[in-house]
């Protein structure tokens, strides 16, 4: 079938201007990014701000990577939670680790990665490529969860949201204590009331000190089924009552593949009616011909009911770093949107879960 070269050729002219001083974030994005990954980022900066952003909209966000570690908590995650951008989140057990060390005064500092791992080690110098810091930064990290883990409130079996958001009740404590600011984003998801998931809990030190604990005889379960079906009932609660769902990946693995699936638990396992994600968003350096997108490009994803194919166009995959993408996107989306009405989420946890349930029993004694 013919294509009109009308057609073909109606996207804006690539029209050169050499860049000025001061240019502002947006002006960057919407007039200089023009090709390439550039384009595909100013495209999720687009999707972000003009679509995902709506009210009826509620936003799933993943983090994989050390992105806390690298200052991006603080400097990007914890403006979007304030803003109301974000209403959930699933990340490594990792970010949500390195995220405590500043709660509690740790400092991490820029480095290099040209440097001697042997000469670190004897040092106690601890490397994430080039985010360098003291070994007793972990020691005090380590201790401050232990202490905590001791509380009754922690002596039963739980989500993990339910967990983190007890954690970060005692990280905002510490963080006011110490004269912080905001600088953890799980004292700030406890604060407006963003459940955070993390799809392995046990692959953290924070997984690792809640295991010393139980050979001490403490009871602190995670529970991961409650996880999958809390998290189902986010997004079923959000699309029967005329809403929409948004995925915002940063990165890949787990925390991505948990935050997808849960249209598939929804239609495929709860056998309950729906066409999948509205709006998908990926930020990632991974390749999908060798495995490392874990099967999930919006394209393929579509296969597995994860996104709503007639919302296919709504989709972007911006083949980049995420600490040079989140920035962007973050100060885009801050001076392109007023703050929305925060969802407050967490508060809505046990509700969304026994609606979905009761669906799902319903479905069942047909």
């Amino acid at each position: 079938m013919a294509v009109s070269t009308d057609k073909l050729l109606n996207g804006p002219p690539i029209a050169p201007q050499a860049i000025g001083k001061n240019i502002p974030i947006v002006e960057l994005v919407e007039h200089y990014f023009q090709a390439y990954n550039s384009a595909r980022l100013s495209e999720a900066c687009r999707l972000f701000s003009e679509k995902i952003l709506e009210d009826d909209v509620t936003v799933g966000m993943s983090l994989t990577g050390a992105l806390t570690p690298a200052g991006l908590g603080a400097s990007c995650i914890i403006p979007l939670i304030k803003a109301g951008f974000v209403d959930w989140i699933v990340s490594t057990g990792a970010n949500l680790y390195h995220d405590a060390h500043f709660a509690i005064g740790g400092t991490l500092h820029q480095g290099t990665p040209n440097v001697d791992d042997r000469v670190l080690r004897r040092a106690g110098v601890i490397r994430i490529y080039d985010v360098l810091f003291d070994y007793e930064v972990l020691l005090s990290t380590d201790a401050f969860f232990r202490k905590i883990l001791e509380e009754q409130e922690f002596q039963r079996t739980m989500g993990t949201a339910e967990f983190h958001y007890i954690c970060g009740k005692y990280l905002a404590a510490r963080e006011k204590a110490l004269g912080l600011g905001e600088v953890s984003l799980l004292a700030a998801a406890y604060r407006y009331k963003v459940p955070v998931y993390t799809s392995s809990p046990g692959d953290s030190s924070i997984g690792m000190n809640v295991a010393a604990m139980q050979l001490q005889g403490y009871s602190c379960i995670l529970d991961v089924s409650r996880d999958v079906n809390e998290t189902a009932a986010i997004v079923y609660g959000a699309k029967k009552t005329g809403g929409k769902s948004a995925v915002v990946i940063f990165g890949g693995g787990s925390p991505k593949n948990f935050l997808l699936q849960t249209e598939p638990q929804i239609q495929e396992v709860l056998g309950l009616k729906e066409k999948g994600h509205d709006f998908f968003l990926q930020v990632t350096d991974a390749r999908p011909d060798t495995g490392g997108l874990s099967g999930a490009t919006p394209s393929e994803a579509v296969s597995w009911g994860k996104v709503d194919p007639a919302k296919l166009p709504d989709s972007v995959v911006v083949y980049t770093d995420v600490t040079i993408a989140m920035p962007i996107m973050t100060s885009y989306a801050l001076a392109k949107r007023s703050r929305r009405r925060r969802k407050k989420l967490y508060q809505r946890r046990t509700e969304l879960y026994e609606s979905l349930q009761n669906a799902y029993i319903k479905r069942k004694k047909r």
